[in-house]
This record gives structure tokens, C-alpha cells and sequence, in this order.
């Protein structure tokens, strides 16, 4: 069974950046490296390959990350 964190957006925001996401579970250590982890293929979004470091990312949307779990936002 993959295990997947739930990632809760703040109350009256819709959506949270890609980039933002992935600083905010730890699946980069800083900003800066967003965009070099996002170029490697790494990252899906609901199942799609993902570049765009400024794709808005909804409630209900999982991310995947090549090693590490799936991240729900809710």
C-alpha cells in the first residue's frame, strides 16, 4: 500500500503553488532547487509528468515524488 501525506491548505485559500509545495514537505531544500527536481522528471501531478514550478496545485490533487510519499492537498 503507498502511503500518502495530506497537505492542508490554509482556511479561504484555494490552491498553493508546485514549488511552494515541495519546499513546504521537504522534497526540496530550498527554492532554489525547485526547478532542477521538477527538470529530472521526478515529479507527477495526479499522475501527469510536472515542470512547471508555478503549476497551481488544488484540493484534491495528489503529487508524486520519486521517493518519498504521495502528498495529498486538502
Amino acid at each position: 500500500m503507498v502511503s500518502v501525506r495530506t497537505v492542508h491548505l490554509r482556511p479561504g485559500e484555494e490552491s498553493i503553488r508546485l514549488g511552494q509545495l515541495l519546499k513546504l514537505v521537504d522534497a526540496v531544500p530550498t527554492g532554489a532547487q525547485v526547478k532542477d527536481v521538477l527538470l529530472t522528471g521526478a515529479i507527477r501531478v495526479n499522475g501527469e509528468p510536472e515542470e512547471r514550478r508555478g503549476r497551481q496545485v488544488r484540493r484534491g490533487d495528489v503529487v508524486s515524488v520519486e521517493g518519498m510519499e504521495d502528498v495529498r492537498v486538502r
